[in-house]
């Protein structure tokens, strides 16, 4: 047998090692970290422990943070300032699912008191919510805190009473094993096992935990590709789990002509910031832009091009994104009828790239053909302007869409106020909510809030399932419903007995119990 392979941290702004960090996960490794974790689920079983180990990982990071943040800037080139607000993000969703397990409303509990009058007659009924059990965390490469190991997976699944194993993406390993320890540390330090939450290295590793039997469901956020092999994978299993997979995304924009002739400069100035934060490698960066033909449209393009120009050339988390960058750019802008006023590519010519945008008809996109390469993600600082002649050309163009994290309206004051003849605000609306999990009028995506309301998924390929992995209603992907029937009270669950002993909000006969 091969010996493991070693695991390196790799500095992206130079392309060379910085430290050798652990070894790849063997199959071996991968089901003792697994077999771990699911011995742990009992110990996760009452809220208050649960409740407390977020809110002391989260005390844990912030008081890391200096040495988090100087470790996930050598790994990602992110720079100190995004990562700073990035932990800040990741240890107020950890306090936040905290609060969500001590409310307890996402058990759900609903009660269905007998009644013999009904036809059919009704029994006694009592439902909750009960965990999974072990879960893979699939971390993100462009978020090594909010999206990686002490990300909104790793918080929520926690919060549901699940042990989670987690595969560490290669471009930041050592701030994966820094938080992974601050994570264990804060099991063991409220009375819960440290193997509450585990980790593994490694693209094998990857596979043998979609695939280990005791895996009882699986977080991802990355690419289409390696998304929708391992949601394959876990359909594939002779018992298959849920597989709820963040993959890819355009993120539409589609700016009115009313828009455009109120505000073209600064909706070319916010577009600019929104393409090129974090140097385009966000999730919901916008990467079509539906603007009008005509002297609007022009000054919204010369806005877009003054601001983006001004954008210092940026490092990509790894070179090889970087490869995949300017190739896709280069793929782009050799299509009939593609132009790059501001032309995206080569940085330094070794380690950075630079921003810009490329413009195309819109009436060559609702032709298909080789143009369908401008409807997919192009991860980096780049977006594709098509220019529309009518509002024919837009519905063309959006019905030709696949599915998407976001959509984003930016529309005139009439049209925002429903007050337009034309009643467009309210079409475009309605044309855009069947293509994106949340719809932004107005403002920009980039910025995805932690909160009760959030949605962040989307139809396919955004996400493989209809949940959000952002916002309180991410705890519902790691647990199901059971209901009881006529079943004696001494051995009902406590969260169903009469008297309600540990105060949840329930729900009695349709009602909210209490009210």
């Amino acid at each position: 047998m091969a010996a493991a392979a070693p695991v390196w941290s790799v500095d992206p702004r130079t392309g060379k090692r910085r430290e050798r960090v652990a070894l790849e996960a063997t199959t071996d490794a991968v089901d003792t970290a697994v077999r771990a974790a699911h011995t742990a689920r009992g110990a996760l079983a009452d809220r208050p422990p649960r409740a407390a180990l977020l809110r002391r990982a989260a005390d844990l990071l912030d008081a890391a943070g200096e040495e988090i943040v100087a470790a996930a800037d050598a790994e990602t080139a992110l720079g100190p300032a995004r990562l700073t607000g990035e932990l800040a993000r990741t240890t107020y969703q950890l306090r936040s699912f905290a609060a969500i397990v001590d409310e307890g409303g996402f058990l759900d509990v609903l009660i269905d008191r007998p009644d013999p009058g009904l036809t059919p007659p009704r029994p006694d009924l009592r439902r909750y919510k009960i965990p999974l059990g072990a879960v893979a965390v699939y971390a993100a490469s462009n978020f090594p805190l909010a999206f990686s190991v002490p990300g909104g997976d790793t918080a929520s699944a926690l919060a549901a009473g699940c042990p989670v194993v987690v595969k560490a993406h290669p471009d930041h390993p050592a701030t994966s094993e820094l938080c992974a320890g601050l994570l264990r540390r804060a099991a063991v330090e409220t009375g819960l096992p440290a193997d509450a939450v585990g980790l593994v290295h490694g693209f094998r590793a990857g596979v043998d935990l979609v695939r280990h039997p005791l895996i009882a469901a699986a977080g991802f956020t990355g690419s289409v590709r390696g998304g929708r092999a391992l949601y394959d994978a876990a359909a594939a299993r002779p018992h298959p789990i849920p597989f709820h997979g963040e993959l890819g995304s355009l993120n539409p924009v589609v700016v009115t002509e009313a828009a455009a002739v109120e505000r073209a400069e600064r909706i070319g100035a916010g577009l600019a910031g929104s393409m090129t934060l974090g140097t385009g490698q966000f999730c919901v960066k916008p990467g079509l832009v539906l603007a009008p033909e005509g002297a609007a449209g022009d000054r919204l393009l010369a806005s877009l091009a003054s601001a983006a120009a001004a954008t210092e050339a940026g490092v990509l988390l790894d070179h090889r994104m970087r490869d995949a960058f300017l190739d896709g750019v280069r793929d782009r802008t050799r299509l009939p009828g593609v132009q790059a006023p501001l032309a995206p590519g080569d940085g330094d010519g070794e380690h950075t790239v630079g921003a810009g945008f490329l413009t195309v008809a819109a009436a060559r996109l609702a032709d298909g053909g080789p143009h369908d390469l401008l409807l997919e993600e192009c991860f980096g600082p780049v977006t594709v302007v098509a220019r529309y002649a009518d509002d024919a050309e837009i519905g063309a163009v959006l019905a030709r869409l696949p599915g998407n994290l976001t959509a984003t309206l930016q529309l005139g004051d009439a049209e925002s106020a429903g007050t337009d003849p034309a009643g467009r605000g309210a079409r475009l609306l309605a044309e855009v909510t069947p293509l994106a999990g949340r719809v932004v009028v107005n403002g920009w995506p980039t910025s995805v809030a932690v909160a009760p309301a959030q949605h962040h998924g989307g139809p396919y390929p955004a996400a493989t399932s209809t949940s959000t992995s952002v916002g309180a209603t991410a705890v519902e992907r790691w647990l199901r419903p059971v209901a009881y029937q006529d079943t004696p009270p001494a051995l009902l669950p406590p969260e169903l007995r009469d008297g309600n002993p540990l105060g949840l909000p329930r729900r009695i006969d349709g009602r909210a119990e209490g009210a």
